[in-house]
């Protein structure tokens, strides 16, 4: 664990703004724009803006470039440039504690983090789920924590971080291939200790036959961490021609246009659960995913059609579907234990999952660019055009709004759970 210190909010802004962070504007403008007021956020939140993460908390406004957050949002991994080298610290999102810095030799860029604060770096921006990267040989690798450099690989091919084991002794990676000019990709694991990357297993535990290792060539559009951190589900859509380790062991053909693979963190192995037409048809921007609050149940929907799938994430199948009204736009969700919320343009529609026809919408000023429920349910936060509003889950009525420049999306709760 990292050694932390125990801060007021007025040194953090101006100790965060020295060290390569600066505060948001967090008033918005009253009718004279001489008057001004600082509006409270009811929940502490992480959004994402051009240049990394915002930390809306109370009155507060941060911005922490270079940065990564944990999954539960309870601490931001921030990097910045210092010299040749590059200097890591964490931020608790709750309290405004900060660690004191390590120092890593070299210039890196953070790709993904584990719960624990275990930081995977590359040495140039490349993501998991938006574009493939460019042609390289070998990929540097460097994996950090709080107490410095863990290990050091170069891996001969293109390898692009996705998530750590649950034991943190493998990274999961997309391994792009042909490395120089990639076209397609496929999911494996590396185990940190030697340095060499290897198969997943089949859902039954064994290991991927030769060959028999997917490759995939559509876009990843999203990824879901389970509510026990057990298990990751990203969504793929545009898959031509495209076979399961299933169907390739088995000699089966396969043809799908959109499926959620599905890894479990523990076990290292994968599955991918198809989902029907008109899924993947349209563009992946329309499609969109969450999870309900006790990991039990994975939504997908895709606004273009008006198609939603649930999923059961103990069978691994798609339970049911249902249609609504088609819209058009970014899609964006979030889920309850009874309701459904989906972002899409200037709609938000709220849809009672134990009776799909029951379904209410209602309208933004701005198209909508995240969605995140309160942990008591009593708000949806619904980002926007440089700023973040929240409003009665039921009925839409708006509760407040607050202004963020270069909003580019609504990451997360951020805190104590």
């Amino acid at each position: 664990m990292m050694p932390t210190t125990r801060i007021s909010r007025r040194t953090l802004l101006t100790g965060l703004a020295g060290a390569g962070t600066a505060a948001l504007v967090g008033c918005d403008r009253a009718r004279h724009p001489s008057q001004a007021r600082a509006v409270t956020i009811p929940d502490p939140l992480l959004v994402e803006v051009d240049d990394g993460l915002g930390l809306l908390r109370g009155a507060d406004r941060q911005t922490i470039p270079h940065s990564l957050a944990t999954a539960d949002g309870r601490a931001i991994y921030a990097t910045a440039p210092e010299g040749a080298d590059t200097a890591l610290w964490r931020i608790d999102t709750a309290t405004g504690a900060t660690s004191t810095r390590v120092e890593l030799p070299g210039r890196w860029v953070p790709q993904t983090v584990s719960a624990n604060g275990t930081v995977a770096f590359t040495s140039n921006e490349v993501s998991a789920t938006k574009g493939r990267p460019a042609g390289r040989e070998v990929t540097p690798l460097l994996i950090a924590d709080g107490t410095g450099v863990r290990h050091r690989l170069d891996l001969p091919g293109n390898f692009v971080p996705e998530t750590f084991t649950a034991d943190l002794a493998g990274l999961f990676v997309l391994e792009w291939l042909p490395a120089t000019a990639p076209d397609r990709y496929r999911v494996r694991v590396v185990d940190l200790a030697t340095g060499t990357p290897g198969p997943l297993h089949t859902r039954a535990k064994e290991p991927v036959p030769p060959g028999a290792e997917e490759e995939m060539r559509g876009d990843g559009r999203q990824a879901v961490l389970s509510p026990d951190r057990s298990t990751l589900y990203t969504l793929y859509t545009h898959q031509p021609d495209h076979q399961h380790t299933r169907d390739l062991v088995s000699g089966r053909p396969g043809d799908v246009h959109a499926f959620v693979h599905t890894l479990h963190l523990g076990e290292r192995w994968a599955y991918c659960i198809d989902l029907p037409h008109p899924f993947g048809a349209a563009a992946a921007i329309g499609h969109a995913m969450t999870i309900s609050p006790d990991g039990g149940r994975l939504f997908v929907a895709d606004v273009t059609s008006g198609t939603i799938a649930e999923i059961d994430t103990g069978e691994l199948t798609v339970r049911r579907t249902f249609t609504q009204p088609r819209g058009a736009g970014s899609a964006h969700a979030a889920a309850d234990g009874d309701r459904l919320f989906i972002g899409a343009g200037t709609v938000v529609r709220t849809t009672d999952v134990t009776r799909p026809g029951r379904a209410a919408d209602w309208r933004v000023r701005e198209p909508v660019s995240g969605l995140v429920l309160s942990r008591d349910g009593r708000r949806l936060y619904v980002g926007q055009h440089d700023g973040v509003s929240w409003h009665d889950p039921g009925t839409g009525t708006a509760l407040g709004r607050v202004t963020v420049p270069r909003l580019a999306g609504v990451h997360g709760l951020a805190g104590q759970a």
